[in-house]
């Protein structure tokens, strides 16, 4: 365990931080999952909603840092691609 103070308070910063980033990592992974689930139904309407919120959700953990933009693109293009796929 740290002795000097501001390694005490970076311990803690970066458990917050981690703690944050779990949680919005996990908000992305269930907005994806809802996206596919919708395709699966194959419900064209519904997956068009849930890809829009998932591409909201996907673009804000960009702007907070958690994922790089190159990854954000990434995700956004597959989903994309998997409700334009639909019949």
């Amino acid at each position: 365990m740290a002795n000097i103070k501001s390694a005490k308070k970076r311990i803690l910063v970066n458990r917050t931080k981690a703690d944050r980033n779990k949680a919005i990592k996990s908000s992305v992974k269930t907005a994806i999952k809802k996206v596919y689930a919708a395709i699966e139904t194959g419900d064209k309407a519904a997956a068009k909603a849930q890809l829009a919120a998932a591409t909201k959700t996907i673009e804000m953990a960009g702007s907070k840092g958690v994922y790089h933009k190159n990854n954000v693109a990434h995700k956004v293009s597959r989903i994309s691609t998997a409700v334009n796929k639909m019949a």
